[in-house]
């Protein structure tokens, strides 16, 4: 009887082990899906500020500077 006592302990103690290292995996897995979305996001800003420069840039070739129209007659 102690035996079986010992060996559902055992048991028990073994199925809350796997349990434990599953939580354990999902937070892991959690904590890398979230670095990974941070990781997309900072490259996608990173593209998308680099369009914008060379979108100004080009614009700045193809038409000049702005032209200070201060003081111009109407």
């Amino acid at each position: 009887m102690a035996d079986e006592k010992a060996k559902a302990a055992e048991d028990a103690k073994r199925k809350q082990d796997e349990i434990d290292k599953r939580k354990a995996d999902v937070q892991r897995k959690k904590k890398l899906r979230l670095l990974l979305r941070k990781k997309a996001a900072e490259e996608l800003k990173k593209e998308q500020e680099r369009k914008a420069a060379e979108r100004r840039k080009i614009i700045d070739q193809r038409c000049g500077q702005p032209k200070n129209l201060e003081g111009a007659n109407e």
